[in-house]
């Protein structure tokens, strides 16, 4: 079973929809003891970093997915949700993030020329060529597109990079460090690739770190 958690910000929805597609059950819960107790998380998000991260914060869960993720138990983070999972946010001021990815959240505007922020709609992966490709991409061909719609990346984090998006420039697409993963993209908005991407990860098995 994969859990959701529900925070107040989210396409829960089209994310629990998609995994019931593939045949995942699923559990959308803000409930802390659940959520403790899940096999795998995917934590959402849309919006504002400042005000997403204030809500998973009041709530409690920010400490919950923490020590989940010391437990090895596999989390995906989409959008917003990814973001979250790194060390800081510049989006709009300084913000904390969980710190479970190393690397910070920028504005893609600097570095995308001449082109507009945010990126929105269908673009296609790479993946890096310096190391293995990431079990959550296993059925996934490089080339292949999936849908974005962002205004800030990941950056300072080439360790943990697991996939790239050329928007002008070489933007974060997916990255991952142990058990925790995140894609800048919705997987639940990429149709077949989207869906293949989703079972790769409910297929990932928990490890002790």
């Amino acid at each position: 079973m994969t859990t959701i958690i529900d925070y107040g910000v989210g396409n829960l929805f089209s994310l629990a929809c998609s995994l019931e597609k593939i045949g995942e059950q699923t559990e959308l819960t803000s409930d802390a003891e659940k959520i403790m107790k899940a096999e795998r998380i995917i934590l959402p998000g849309v919006g504002a970093f400042e005000d997403a991260a204030r809500k998973l914060k009041e709530s409690g869960l920010d400490r919950v997915l923490c020590e989940k993720a010391a437990t090895g138990t596999p989390i995906l983070g989409i959008c917003l949700g990814m973001q979250m999972l790194f060390d800081k946010s510049f989006e709009f001021g300084e913000h904390q993030g969980l710190g479970l990815i190393p690397g910070n959240i920028k504005p893609i505007a600097p570095v995308i020329g001449d082109l507009k922020a945010p990126q929105m709609g269908w673009n296609s992966l790479i993946f890096p060529t310096d190391k293995p490709k990431h079990p959550i991409f296993k059925y996934v061909n490089p080339g292949e597109y999936v849908y974005f719609v962002h205004s800030y990346a990941a950056m300072d984090c080439d360790a943990s990079v697991t996939a790239l998006t050329e928007y002008s420039a070489l933007l974060t697409a997916a990255a991952c460090h142990g058990n925790v993963c995140g894609t800048q993209f919705h997987p639940e908005k990429s149709g077949n690739v989207g869906l293949a991407i989703l079972r790769a990860f409910t297929e990932i098995p928990t490890t002790q770190p």
